[in-house]
C-alpha cells in the first residue's frame, strides 16, 4: 500500500492542485489518496476520472491526519524542500507501506518529526505535484506508469499524431 496525504488543503484556493496531487498519485502508482478538508467535490472528481479510465484508487476526505500518521503501519514521509536530498534517503525507503505526505501551506514542525524520512528533490521551492511525481516514479523504478487500469469506461490508445480513445463499454 502506498498512499498519499494531503495536507493543508484550502476550498477552493487549492481545488486544482489537490486535485493534480490526486490524479498524479494515481498515476504514478499510489493506491489512495487522503486530505484533511472535507471536499466532496474534490471526491467526485478523482472517482469520475477512476470510472472513466479505471483502477483501484481510493480517495477520501475530511481525514484526522495526526490519527493517520500516528497509526499508519510503515514508513512516512515527508516531501520538503528543507528534507535529506531524495538520492540519499531513497536507498532507506521500502517499497510497500509508505505513507507519503505533502502540504499545501506550510506545514507545522510536527510534520518533520512525525515523518520517518523528510525528503527533498532539490533544497529549492518546488511544486508539490513535481515532488510527488518524482519520488513515486523513483521509489518505484518507473513501474507505477506502466500498471493496467482494469475497469474503466475508455482505454487510452497511443497515437503519436492524435487522440485515440476506446470505448470499452
Amino acid at each position: 500500500m502506498i498512499a498519499v496525504l494531503r495536507w493543508g488543503h484550502r476550498i477552493p484556493r487549492d481545488s486544482r492542485i489537490t486535485t493534480h496531487v490526486a490524479l498524479t498519485a494515481r498515476a504514478f502508482g499510489a493506491d489512495a489518496i487522503y486530505v484533511d478538508a472535507e471536499d466532496r467535490a474534490l471526491e467526485e472528481t478523482v472517482n469520475s476520472v477512476k470510472d472513466r479510465f479505471g483502477g483501484n484508487f481510493e480517495i477520501r476526505t475530511g481525514i484526522n491526519w495526526k490519527k493517520l500518521i500516528r497509526e499508519w503501519k510503515g514508513i512516512r514521509v515527508h516531501l520538503t524542500m528543507y528534507g535529506e536530498h531524495i538520492d540519499n534517503a531513497l536507498p532507506e525507503i521500502p517499497k510497500e507501506n509508505v505513507l507519503i505526505i505533502v502540504g499545501a501551506e506550510k506545514v507545522p514542525k510536527e510534520f518533520y518529526e512525525l515523518a520517518d524520512f523528510n525528503v527533498a528533490l532539490g533544497n529549492q521551492p518546488h511544486s508539490e505535484v513535481a515532488a510527488l511525481a518524482v519520488f513515486l516514479d523513483r521509489l518505484l523504478d518507473g513501474k507505477g506508469l506502466g500498471r493496467e487500469f482494469h475497469g474503466g469506461a475508455v482505454r487510452i490508445i497511443p497515437n503519436p499524431r492524435g487522440k485515440t480513445v476506446e470505448e470499452l463499454e
